[in-house]
């Protein structure tokens, strides 16, 4: 009986050690702050946060929809129920008090989604000419240049932008060969290859201002995108996701460019929007940016379409050919006059 009891332990530890491994470590951290907020609200209302009951759980959903957008709910939820599970307990999160409040909220709130504003080419451009004008040493900004650039040029997420190594690169004739060994929504490992082709324009080439970068850097193994120390000297410290962040809003603000409504999947969205703007179609977009769902490659598309496809392009077409014969009728009459 003991022997069947810590076979039982054993095989509960082990799946939920494969449970927490199918789940890349941002997303991980994501759970567990959000699920720190949740048991804040129990703490003070003293309830229990776990194990915790769908009544609780939507009671803390209605009080976060004062404040909130119904997404940051559904993934706070979603937190909460992983939670659970990588703990080793049951939550219903689809129990109808959950499901119903849920429904309610989206019909008195609406479930438009406002995101992040994604770096179009005119703020990459001012982006880019903001850090050139820096008084600062020309190693650090072929850096700045190049995380930047290859972000946007890749489509990459910022947690994929600083695992590149130097090993992941292969220079070819038409550009670059990035090889991408684990990402977000690889978590197998698969691995995917995205290439980034040159640019006639040498300022905004992202291959260009990488191979700049690697050779004034010196780096031929490990992280391509370094820390460096207070001194000003490149240490061989992988840069952190945030630091992406940070780096992005402030030359953002540099820039000119209200940076609020920016943030570290700004380069990812640019490039999608912008290939979507220039034509490119949802498989193309999607093959670039690794991206599983059509969901949100579909609402770039949109966002991009806004203006190329808008009916009232048509109506100043005709507007304009109206009043120029308005006009000319009128010219005939004082002619005739």
């Amino acid at each position: 009986m003991n022997e069947l009891t810590t076979d039982l332990k054993l095989l509960h530890e082990a799946t939920i050690n494969n449970l927490k491994s199918s789940k890349a470590n941002n997303t991980l951290r994501a759970y567990k702050s959000d699920f720190r907020d949740f048991g804040t609200f129990c703490s003070k209302h003293g309830l229990n946060s776990l194990p915790t009951e769908p009544k609780i759980v939507s009671l803390y959903l209605t009080h976060l929809s004062k404040n909130s957008k119904i997404s940051t709910l559904r993934r706070r939820l979603v937190s909460i129920g992983m939670v659970h599970k990588l703990k080793g307990h049951y939550l219903d999160t689809k129990h109808p008090i959950i499901v119903e409040n849920l429904m309610g909220i989206r019909r008195v709130k609406g479930s438009i989604q406002i995101g992040k504003k994604p770096i179009l080419i005119n703020h990459l451009k001012l982006i880019i000419n903001s850090i050139n004008e820096q008084k600062t040493e020309e190693i650090k900004k072929l850096r700045d240049k190049s995380i930047i650039l290859i972000g946007f040029g890749g489509g990459f997420r910022r947690s994929e932008l600083i695992s590149i190594n130097f090993e992941d690169l292969e220079f070819v004739p038409e550009g670059l060969k990035i090889t991408l060994r684990k990402s977000k929504t690889d978590q197998f490992g698969e691995g995917m290859v995205k290439g980034l082709p040159y640019f006639n324009n040498e300022i905004y080439c992202p291959v260009k201002n990488l191979k700049k970068w690697l050779e004034i850097s010196k780096i031929q193994n490990g992280p391509i995108f370094r820390r460096f120390s207070k001194g000003s000297s490149l240490t061989d410290k992988r840069l952190s996701d945030q630091s992406v962040v940070l780096l992005i809003k402030a030359y953002l603000k540099l820039a000119g460019i209200e940076n609020n409504n920016f943030a570290g999947h700004s380069l990812r969205s640019g490039f999608a929007t912008v290939a979507a703007e220039f034509g490119a179609d949802e498989r193309s977009i999607m093959a670039m940016t690794g991206h599983k769902t059509t969901q949100m490659v579909r609402r770039y598309i949109k966002e991009a379409n806004i203006f190329k496809n808008n009916a009232l392009n048509k109506l100043e077409i005709w507007f304009f050919i109206f009043v120029n014969i308005i006009f000319c009728k009128k010219d005939y009459f004082y002619l005739k006059v």
